[in-house]
């Protein structure tokens, strides 16, 4: 067992952004699935637990939750859940960074997030036809993420084409007008709260591809964030620095005096020759002696 988890460590430090992202999202859904049955076990429930982390709809719950904007967009509802979003995020990921960096992926995932999320609940609370369920709905999952990663591609790379089992290859533009045409198509459906999301997400993609070509990247504030709380639980921050040795100026001390005696030689070396140049003449001199002579014309 330890060697799995070591075996899954490595992993997780050497994989790219989106695998790292796939990690997490999968670690928090076995978590949560067997914190479940556990409660089940003893005829329990998890709803109302699981509940404080999915977004509400209504701005009253959320201002009672409001870390539901970040902790909904890594929960998920069931396995063909989760399972549909990693794959996309898996392929999607890989060609994002064709064109981006890890850092554009990671903070453009939280982006998305937060922009779906926010336009799920301004739209369950402005349109009448949610006013029945404001209260009671919520949203989890991390597809409103994924659909800026893939809106954000299909903008930078608009006629790239990909290759889709039974449709064949398709380009981008294409396929990013399909999912946000059907997600239209189907915004008052019975999953209403997860297409409006798509789309909000789908809209952050956009936004951030088309500001990042004008030079503008939105997501500079989401990694700048990250990496200050990442800094924080790094070793090096808490790790105290051992106390530096203070001798009071004694090397100082030594290397001005060793500096000065050997200035006070070659002084005295240099009057020594002059004085034996003016008794015997430039002939009379040895080869050192004229050499030192030399040097200390330059000088």
């Amino acid at each position: 067992m330890g060697h799995i988890i070591a075996d899954l460590k490595d992993t997780f430090k050497k994989g790219n952004i989106y695998i790292q992202l796939i990690f997490i999202n999968v670690a928090i859904f076995i978590f949560c699935t067997l914190i479940g049955v556990a409660l089940q076990l003893f005829n329990q429930s998890a709803v109302e637990i699981f509940d404080l982390f999915a977004l509400p709809a209504s701005f009253t719950r959320f201002a009672l939750q409001p870390w539901s904007i970040l902790t909904y967009m890594f929960m998920h509802a069931g396995f063909l859940h989760i399972l549909f979003n990693m794959l996309w995020l898996y392929w999607f990921g890989a060609l994002f960074l064709h064109f981006f960096s890890a850092k554009h992926l990671r903070g453009l995932y939280l982006l998305g997030g937060f922009c779906g999320g926010l336009f799920y609940m301004i739209a369950y609370n402005i349109f009448p036809y949610f006013s029945v369920v404001v209260e009671q709905a919520s949203l989890v999952g991390a597809s409103a993420s994924v659909l800026a990663i893939v809106a954000a591609t299909a903008y930078r790379e608009p006629n790239y084409r990909i290759q889709l089992f039974l449709f064949g290859a398709i380009r981008l533009k294409y396929l990013a007008l399909i999912v946000i045409g059907t997600d239209l198509l189907f915004i008052t459906s019975n999953n209403a709260g997860g297409h409006i999301a798509h789309l909000g997400g789908a809209l952050a993609g956009l936004w951030f591809a088309a500001s990042l070509s004008k030079g503008s990247d939105l997501t500079l504030w989401i990694n700048k964030l990250l990496d200050g709380i990442a800094a924080l639980f790094r070793k090096k921050t808490w790790k105290r620095k051992p106390k530096m040795k203070i001798h009071y100026g004694q090397n100082i001390r030594e290397k001005d005096y060793d500096y000065n005696a050997h200035k006070k030689a070659q002084s005295d070396e240099i009057d020594r020759i002059l004085e034996k140049l003016k008794k015997s003449g430039y002939e009379s001199l040895t080869t050192e002696e004229k050499k030192s002579l030399f040097d200390a014309s330059k000088k």
